[in-house]
């Protein structure tokens, strides 16, 4: 497996990975009788605040799959994966890290990381993007 489809299949798998972690904490939550079956909110608001923390690094998961994974799946389809090979292991870093320091704080220091976190995936995007549609 080339790093871009290492890189995009850790994508997905860290995204179910946190999607299991919230379901087997909200089952927890149902078993022990501490909420109702039907007492979710898809964004957790009604739970604790790491609950909340951990749907939104979920979503933003999902919400960023069909940009990153996109350009990924993209390179490898066009036979272009020399595009995205070389960052690709960066970017799942990126991704990976920006989910934990979200699921540890919402201080100013660590919505400070996420974000830089965040605009290194952007980055590589960008210089993607532009590499695919120009090379």
């Amino acid at each position: 497996m080339n790093p871009t489809l290492f890189a995009l299949t850790g994508f997905v798998t860290w995204a179910l990975l946190l999607l299991v972690l919230m379901e087997a904490i909200r089952t927890k939550l149902v078993m022990t009788g501490a909420v109702p079956a039907n007492g979710f909110s898809p964004d957790n608001s009604n739970l604790s605040p790491f609950m909340q923390r951990l749907a939104r690094a979920h979503a933003n998961c999902v919400e960023g799959l069909p940009i990153f994974g996109g350009l990924m799946l993209i390179a490898v389809i066009a036979g272009k994966s020399s595009v995205t090979d070389s960052l690709a292991l960066v970017f799942l870093g990126a991704r990976v890290l920006q989910s934990i320091i979200h699921l540890a704080s919402l201080s100013a220091t660590a919505v400070t990381l996420r974000f830089t976190a965040f605009a290194v995936q952007m980055a590589i995007a960008v210089y993607w993007a532009f590499a695919l549609l120009t090379g």
